[in-house]
């Protein structure tokens, strides 16, 4: 369900940088404001500690990384 969302009290300034990104865009400022809070808060999906260890690169063999015995 949709909600309404009233924000009070915008400095001049940001409501101006806002119709004006809006515009450029080709878009209504409250088109634009929607677009910013939902980019805003989007979250990326959290990765398992398993799903990110099997992303990293092989990078070489553990005796690679072995400088004591160098």
């Amino acid at each position: 369900m949709a909600t309404n969302l009233v924000v009070r009290n915008v400095d001049e300034e940001v409501a101006l940088a806002l119709k004006q990104l809006a515009a450029a865009h080709g878009r209504s400022a409250e088109a634009e404001h929607r677009e910013i809070l939902k980019s805003a808060l989007q979250r990326p999906k959290r990765r398992s500690v398993a799903e990110v260890l099997a992303s990293m690169p092989n990078v070489g063999e553990d005796a690679d990384f072995n400088f004591r015995n160098a």
